[in-house]
This record gives structure tokens, C-alpha cells and sequence, in this order.
């Protein structure tokens, strides 16, 4: 019950204070539990429990309404006796154990498992028996290999940056253990230049392995597994039944362990890596078996990267060619920055922003056009009347930017199998740029996202694969999907691309003007070109 300068729970004692309160308030009764001769209250029950369970690694908080928590004193894997958890909830209903999924990698302070007894109070006898059965059931393995060497196989086609990224994702992925790169080595994809490197990192201290190979491993006399081999090395395990992550081989070289791995260890999502490595750094033994055993549970989710059926192909066929990718122009909004005229509206060498941009889109390898309008739509529409275009009003455009990334998506015809989705008020973006993008776009490649970038800076128009117009659809407020975009780095393509273009929009006057001087310098190089061919 609950009055304004007194609470009082359930499970509470009650004495005279509280009886004093409960009078104050005009209550004459309450429905109390009485302890029999001999019974262990919920908490002092808890406190025990608790307390015997918890082993290296872990502490137990004080218990509260029969319940006591246990933490992690240290980060670590955790380790389960299951057979006692399963055998301390089966000796009674009242008795509750709970853990975390063993073998999770674990943070200081992390909360692991909690003691629960369900009644006010449990038997001694009942006391008796869980204490019997209790012993330290989880503990925390520390995480004791800390200098991971990094070996990075290279083919011609693979960018230097995709490797930089790598060393990226995994100095994250080994922070929450106190791991490092010890060793960043990069060699030629080939066993023999590979196995010098493993003598080398091994010789020099190494603790951990980690093999980034140029290309997936397929079979063990591949390069990775043959180079492991040639040092004296041996694979324990090629492919595991986790996806992502299906492709890692781990592997020993002198109790060394050896992770050849999944190209999907170049993200830094989750995915059967994660699993293995963290084992291996808190050197908790993991054998064939162990990994062979994680069938159940081990789908972590679809891979977004992965080829996929296009729309109206069976699932047994995929299809030889990438479908159209239609573009999407965003031209529905106020423009509330440019302080008054409409900024679609305005010219830039002769032509109105918006025009310039659908021109483009039009001239482009993208196919339908779809230009969503919104503020002003009349005038929008007049000036693009003549134009073989999609037009779709977003009743919504007040709302935000993600209201015109919906309409636009929805009207994408079935059959496209990607999107170029473009901001109306970028009149520099030329059908060159749109056919950089469109030409770089390779769904089988995992090539999802493509987008300009200059200097480290990403800029518009964004492509996006179809898979993620879901995604897309239900984007809300007045924002873009740059979020979708640092989620799926995987699947993200940048272009380098010259010039103001890509990141010029006429929001402002401003801005404005320069997007008019910019196009008088380009008429002017052109006009100039055209005379020295003369």
C-alpha cells in the first residue's frame, strides 16, 4: 500500500512503526504471513543461496524481496555448471536459479544470474537441501591472451582501406577484453609468404592469431589452413554452424590458438567470431565438438551482404543481371532556411534547381524517375510537366524528410532492384556521378550502399539496394538514413568524386550563389573546351 508520506511493500516486516502508520492512515487491517518455527525467510534464503553459488569472479548483492543478484567483479566468459542449475530448480517450485547464456563474454559489473524464492519464506528442511545441492555454479573466466596478432592476406582488387578498416573492427572488438594488436602483418595470399608470417608473430610473442584472408576459405588445403599446417600447425576445426560466421577455421600452432577468419569479422556486428575469439582470449578450452554443438541458436540473423533472390525469381534461381535502379528525387520540402522563395524554384544557369536535378536522373542509367512533391506541388509539377517523370505527393512533407523517403520508396516499381535516392536542391549532380553509382552497385559482390565521398566526406545521392526498403520505410522525422548507413558498413561502397557536386545543396542563399558561380565556371571550361577543338 502506498500513502503520501508512507509505503509499504510487499514481503515487509511489520512492527510498531509501521503499525503506527497504518493506523494514521485509517487502516485497521492487513494481511500478514507468519514464519512457522524453524522457517528461513525469503531474503535470508536468497543470501545463502547466493553466496554458494557464486564463484571466482562473481559477488552477491544483498537480497531484496527474496531476490539476490550476482555480478561480475571482472570482465571475462562465463562459465555455467548447468547440471547444478538444472538440479537446484527441480528440487522445488519456491527455489528459483537463473543465468545468463553460458559462455558470454562479460563486462565488470555485468549482472550474470539472480537467486529467486518465490514465498515469503521456505522450509529449513527445504534450506537445507538447496545448500546441499548448491556449490559455485558460475564463475567468470578473465580474459588472459592480450597480444593478438593481425595477418592480412592481399590479392590484387583488395583496398588498402578495407584492411585499415579491419584493424579497426577488431582494436573494438578486442577493447572489452584489454587485448591488442600486437602484430599487424600483411602478405601476399599465398601459403608460403603466410606461413613465414605465422613463424614470425609466434616466435615474437604473439598469444592470440587472428588470419584475414583475401579470400574465403574453402576446403583445408586452402592457404590458410595449409600455411597453419606447414609451420607444424594443426586446423581443430574448418566451418562451424553459425551464420554469420560460417567460413572461420580455428586452429593451434605451440597451444597458440589460430583464428582463419569469417569474412563477416570484418563488421562489427555480432557474428560467430565473436563467439570463438573470446573463448580463446579467456583460454577456456573449445574443441570440434564444443563448436559443432552450437546448431541451435547459432542463425544470428540474415546476412545483409548476402546474393538474394531478385523479386519474382524462385528461390532456386538467381538472376544473372542486376534489374533496374530506379531514382527517387526528393523535391517536398519548405526550404524554411533560404527565408522565403522556394528554393526548387530558383535558377541556376537558366534552368530551376529542381529541373536540373530530375534532367540529370533522366539522363542517367537510372530508370523510372519518381520526383516526390510536397510544398508548392503545383508549381513543382508545371516546371517538370513536360518531363517523362512519377510523380507522388507526400501529404505528410511538414513532418520531415523521412515522410518523402517513404512516399518515394513505396512508388519504386516492383521489378527495380535498387534506388538512387536524390535531393532535389543538388543542381551540380550530373548523370555522371548517377552512373558512377549505378555502375559500382553489385548486389552479388556485396556491394549494397554506394555513395560519393571526397576527402573522407560522404555525400549525395546514396543508392540503396533494395533489401533495404523496408528499412527505408519506416524511417521517421526530419532525418536521412545515415544511421541504416553506419549499421551496414559492410555493405557500403564509397566513390571518390571531384568537386562541390556531391555535397552542395541550396538551403541557403548562400549557398545558393554558389551553386550559380560553380555553374558559370563549369559553362565557361566548357565553352573553352568546345573552342580549343575548334
Amino acid at each position: 500500500m502506498r500513502t503520501e508520506h508512507f509505503t509499504l511493500k510487499k514481503g515487509a516486516r511489520i512492527g510498531p512503526g509501521e503499525i503506527a502508520a497504518l493506523q494514521a492512515a485509517g487502516l485497521a487491517e492487513v494481511v500478514a504471513a507468519r514464519l512457522e518455527p524453524g522457517d528461513v525467510s525469503e531474503d535470508s534464503a536468497a543470501d545463502r543461496l547466493a553466496a554458494c553459488l557464486a564463484g571466482d569472479g562473481l559477488r552477491a548483492a544483498m537480497a531484496f524481496t527474496g531476490r539476490a543478484n550476482l555480478f561480475a567483479t571482472r570482465p571475462g566468459i562465463l562459465e555455467i555448471d548447468r547440471q547444478t542449475v538444472d538440479a537446484l530448480n527441480a528440487l522445488d517450485e519456491a527455489v528459483t536459479f537463473a543465468t545468463l547464456e553460458p559462455f558470454r563474454a562479460i563486462a565488470e559489473g555485468d549482472m550474470v544470474a539472480t537467486v529467486k524464492i518465490i514465498p515469503y519464506a521456505i522450509s529449513a528442511e527445504l534450506m537445507e537441501g538447496a545448500i546441499a545441492l548448491a556449490r559455485p555454479t558460475v564463475r567468470i573466466a578473465p580474459f588472459r591472451r592480450r597480444r593478438v596478432a593481425v595477418i592480412s592476406t592481399l590479392l590484387p582488387g583488395l583496398a588498402d582501406k578495407v584492411v585499415e578498416k579491419t584493424l579497426r573492427v577488431t582494436r573494438q572488438r578486442l577493447a572489452p577484453a584489454g587485448a591488442t594488436i600486437c602484430h599487424d602483418l600483411r602478405v601476399p595470399h599465398a601459403a608460403p609468404e603466410l606461413a613465414a608470417a605465422l613463424e614470425r608473430v609466434r616466435a615474437e610473442g604473439a598469444d592470440c592469431i587472428v588470419v584475414f584472408g583475401a579470400s574465403a576459405i574453402v576446403d583445408r588445403r586452402d592457404v590458410i589452413p595449409a600455411a597453419l599446417e606447414a609451420v607444424g600447425g594443426r586446423v581443430e576445426r574448418l566451418g562451424m554452424p553459425v551464420d554469420p560466421g560460417n567460413l572461420l577455421m580455428l586452429g593451434v600452432l605451440d597451444s597458440v590458438p589460430v583464428l582463419g577468419a569469417p569474412g563477416c569479422a570484418r563488421s562489427p556486428k555480432e557474428n560467430g567470431f565473436d563467439w570463438v575469439l573470446m573463448r580463446c582470449l579467456a583460454d577456456v578450452p573449445l574443441t570440434a565438438s564444443d563448436i559443432g554443438g552450437w546448431g541451435v541458436g547459432g542463425l544470428l540473423g540474415e546476412i545483409i551482404t548476402r546474393p538474394q533472390p531478385r523479386g519474382g525469381i524462385g528461390i532456386d534461381e538467381m538472376a544473372d543481371e542486376k534489374g533496374p535502379v530506379a531514382a527517387i528525387v526528393l523535391a517536398a520540402g519548405r526550404g524554411t532556411r533560404m527565408g522565403g522563395p522556394n528554393k526548387l524554384l530558383e535558377d541556376v544557369g537558366g534552368r530551376p534547381v529542381v529541373r536540373r536535378v530530375v534532367e540529370a536522373a533522366l539522363a542517367s542509367r537510372a530508370s523510372p524517375v519518381v520526383v516526390v512533391t510536397g510544398h508548392e506541388r503545383a508549381r513543382v509539377e508545371q516546371i517538370l510537366a513536360d518531363l517523362p517523370v512519377i510523380f507522388v505527393h507526400n501529404l505528410e512533407f511538414a513532418e520531415g524528410l523521412s515522410t518523402s523517403v517513404r512516399a518515394g520508396i513505396a512508388a519504386v516499381p516492383g521489378g527495380a532492384s535498387a534506388a538512387l535516392v536524390m535531393l532535389g536542391d543538388m543542381p551540380l549532380v550530373g548523370p555522371q556521378i548517377l552512373d558512377t553509382l549505378v555502375g559500382a552497385f553489385d548486389p552479388d559482390a556485396g556491394r549494397l550502399i554506394v555513395l560519393p565521398v571526397a576527402d573522407g566526406r560522404r555525400g549525395n545521392p546514396v543508392l540503396w539496394d533494395r533489401r533495404f526498403f523496408d528499412a527505408l520505410s519506416k524511417l521517421e522525422g526530419d532525418v536521412g538514413a545515415r544511421h541504416l548507413i553506419t549499421a551496414h558498413a559492410e555493405a557500403v561502397v564509397e566513390i571518390e568524386v571531384d568537386g562541390p557536386a556531391a555535397f552542395l545543396d541550396v538551403d541557403t542563399p548562400e549557398a545558393l550563389s554558389q551553386a550559380r558561380a560553380q555553374m558559370s565556371k563549369q559553362t565557361a571550361e566548357t565553352l573553352d573546351d568546345s573552342n580549343a577543338k575548334l
